[in-house]
């Protein structure tokens, strides 16, 4: 070892300290004021010039001390880490906080060359940039008194660990993992060209079999590859030193987003598939399978049996292990062999144990005995985030479809049970017509409340939100429930006393109670009880569960907890789908989870279940919690007060594109004593509205039609008649209806279907305004 010092010095804490001509500089600055001090005749310029002398001096002094002591500081460690390096195998080496190496070992004066100069001089034959990467090391190690990083090298892999020793001075040992990873030197003698890239597409490393392929030290993947991104188990085109060429790829993932990447070439004289040389494909970290024309597994690699653990067994056929092309595997092998095949991968699954692994097989040519060789991907990964995508888009269809039927059977109850209004209007409750129309009454409500589940499903169906104190709610639930459960199912309630409120549509909210009680009734056929509890919950930081990521803040908690069979674990993630059902055929429809999840969902909760078969399961709902000093808005009364019941004045402009429903809407609001004008669509609503003279009061006006919609078409008249009040209504509405209603002043929301008394109490509660 080889001690140096060198005139810098630098305290504990990073800060410089001043050298040799600096001190000297300080000592000249008081002795000229001393000196001044003696010769200035004013007697305050020679007191003021004693003191600047002195102080300058004591500074001198102390710094002069300072740097006495991290000089023998200095001193000793490195005598201390020369002895520490001075046999150590793995490089190492001593700097300054400048980064100017004080000493090295022989172990790194070997590999890096040079006891002197800078250490990113040192490394900079070995991977670009080094000094970016040091300097940040420094700083971690001031921080936290040591950092390590991992460096991609074109030999491979350099790990760099740096401890701080105080003083300014820093300890560096950089070791080379290239012989242990199976990359750099250790992957040249493979024969086989592969390269290191990172995520962002940067060659970080070739070995010899790739230089010489590529002819040249390729900086990025697109000098090479033709198509991006890369598609492991394909045949891609590489652009070779003579001219491009076709290879195999096999892509294997490595920590902090890198990938090694392997070209088999599938035609030349160096086939892996022939028997002799099977033993160079042992090591690879690619799996690769020798087969036989009919099937017969010849030989597999080490990562082909840990891959695929049945496929050296004696008499083992690839389609024992692997299904999935619709046809014998045995034909699409043999096709292969004739070159008949059609070109690139196919997906296929594992049989018995390993049904749920998806392997992407790629063929390569038949060698000189008629073998053929696999290349093997494991795909499970991504055929699993595809299948979950295509579910995604299922749901989305059918939440779409679920909108749109809303929307026409909506229309289509609304004039059934407005009509049976009207009837009942005419029949008194002696009559022996009267019975039959409250059975269509009552069945039309029922479909309206089915058609409610599939908007609730999709998250479309329109809240009327309020502020809510769960236990009054609960309260008058209770009795509904109790009737549910039946006589041998317990119903207990426990709430928080101190429970905040929460903001959502009452009705909805109290479907979403009643189905998870039925359910939990429905898991205990020979009894038991069902625990409802309620109680504040704060996340005072983010919660991540069931691929779902809760905020942190205040929130209401609702678990209802049963003592049934429980359900079992591969069901669980399908069990909110929209008609999926553990119940027998004819028990249940497969909405009611569905239905509770669209709910919670749209009022801004979360929802999620536990459950251990045998023993029962938990659905847990948080819903936001909201200050009691909040005011809840006043929905629209649902029966009409004595005054309004009779008859008012006004005049009503009626826009429905659904004429039965135009029909019943236009009788039930003159039958109030309203005047009521009729348009089919907003083209003739506008063209009505052309008449200045024309008084109107109110708008009552459809939301989805034909040509402009609702909003759109009442913006433009209320530029001219911005005092009109009106009402919307609609079967279905868009999410974005929500948004430009609140832009619309004076208007209210009505959903479809509506009675005639709903109807007409929300017309002339707006006139009365």
């Amino acid at each position: 070892m080889v001690e140096l010092d060198v005139p810098a010095m630098v305290a504990d804490d990073g800060a410089a300290l001043p050298g040799a001509a600096q001190l000297s500089a300080i000592l000249g600055a008081a002795s000229l004021a001393l000196a001044g001090a003696a010769l200035v005749p004013d007697g305050h310029a020679a007191l003021a010039l004693l003191l600047v002398g002195s102080t300058l001096g004591f500074v001198a002094a102390l710094f002069g001390l300072k740097r006495l002591r991290h000089t023998r500081h200095r001193r000793a460690m490195l005598r201390l880490c020369g002895r520490m390096l001075g046999h150590d195998p793995v490089p190492g080496f001593l700097s300054d906080a400048q980064g100017t190496i004080l000493d090295c070992n022989s172990a790194a004066s070997q590999r890096f060359g040079g006891r002197s100069g800078s250490l990113s001089a040192a490394l900079s034959q070995h991977f670009a940039t080094p000094a970016t990467a040091l300097t940040r090391l420094r700083q971690r190690a001031l921080r936290d008194g040591s950092a390590q990083d991992m460096v991609a090298t074109r030999r491979g892999h350099l790990r760099i660990v740096v401890t701080g020793l105080g003083a300014g001075t820093f300890l560096w040992r950089v070791e080379d993992l290239s012989e242990r990873q199976g990359t750099g030197r250790a992957a040249d003698a493979l024969g086989l060209p592969m390269l290191t890239a990172g995520p962002s597409g940067t060659i970080l490393y070739m070995n010899e079999a790739c230089r010489a392929l590529v002819g040249e030290r390729a900086k990025r993947l697109d000098a090479i590859f033709d198509e991006l991104p890369l598609r492991p188990g394909q045949i891609q085109r590489v652009q070779g030193e003579a001219g491009p060429v076709d290879a195999l790829v096999a892509e294997i993932a490595a920590a902090g987003g890198r990938s090694e990447i392997y070209l088999l070439p599938p035609v030349g004289p160096r086939r892996i598939a022939c028997a002799g040389d099977w033993h160079e494909a042992e090591g690879l970290p690619v799996p690769l399978l020798r087969l036989a024309r009919r099937g017969a597994i010849l030989g597999a690699n080490r990562a082909a049996r840990v891959l695929l653990p049945n496929a050296t067994e004696p008499g083992t056929r690839v389609s024992d292990i692997l299904e999935g092309l619709g046809r014998p595997v045995a034909d699409w092998l043999a096709e292969a062999v004739e070159g008949r095949a059609v070109p690139g991968p196919q997906f296929l699954k594992g049989r018995g144990a390993r049904n749920d692994t998806v392997l992407q097989v790629a063929l390569g040519d038949v060698d000189e005995e008629g073998a053929l060789v696999a290349v093997l991907y494991d795909a499970t990964e991504h055929k699993s985030l595809e299948a979950q995508f295509v579910q995604a888009q299922k749901m989305q269809a059918i939440g779409q479809l679920a909108g749109g039927v809303a929307h026409d059977f909506n229309n289509l109850l609304t004039a059934i049970s407005g009509h049976c209004d009207l009837l009942l209007l005419r029949h008194e409750k002696e009559d022996q017509d009267y019975s039959d129309l409250i059975q269509i009454h009552q069945n039309a409500n029922r479909a309206a409340s089915l058609v409610g589940q599939l908007l609730a499903y999709s998250r479309k169906q329109n809240l009327m939100l309020e502020q809510l104190d769960l236990r009054d709610t609960l309260s008058d639930l209770t009795h509904l429930l109790n009737r549910l459960v039946g006589e041998k199912v317990t119903l207990t309630l426990n709430h928080d006393p101190d429970l905040r409120q929460v903001r959502a549509d009452r009705r909805q909210l109290e479907q979403v109670l009643m189905n998870l009680v039925v359910n939990a009734r429905d898991a205990m056929p020979d009894g038991g009880e069902i625990q409802v509890e309620t109680d504040n919950y704060v996340l005072d930081a983010p919660m991540e569960r069931d691929r779902a990521l809760v905020p942190a803040g205040p929130w209401v908690r609702i678990r209802v907890q049963d003592q049934g069979s429980g359900i079992p674990a591969e069901k669980l993630p399908k069990i909110f789908e929209p008609f999926y059902t553990t119940k027998r055929v004819g028990e249940g429809t497969g909405l009611g989870l569905s239905t509770a999840y669209g709910i919670v969902k749209q009022s801004g909760g979360y929802i999620f279940v536990e459950s251990t078969p045998g023993k029962g399961s938990c659905f847990t709902l948080l819903l936001p919690s909201r200050s009691a000093s909040v005011p809840a808005p006043c929905p629209v009364p649902n029966v009409a007060p004595a005054s309004m019941a009779r008859h008012a004045e006004g005049v009503v402009l009626l826009v429905e594109d659904e004429a039965p429903v135009r029909a019943f809407a236009a009788r039930a609001l003159r039958l109030r004593g309203l005047t009521v004008i009729e348009a089919e669509d907003a083209e003739a609503a506008l063209e009505i509205l052309a008449d200045a003279e024309l008084q109107v009061d109110i708008f009552v006006t459809d939301v989805i039609m034909p040509g402009k919609d609702g909003p759109t078409w009442v913006r433009e008249a209320l530029k001219d008649r911005p005092d009109t009040q009106v009402v919307f209504v609609s079967g279905y509405a868009e999410d974005t209806f929500a948004e430009q209603q609140t832009r619309i002043p004076n208007s209210v929301f009505l959903p479809k279907p509506f009675s005639l008394t709903e109807l007409a109490t929300a017309v002339q509660t707006r006139i009365a305004c």
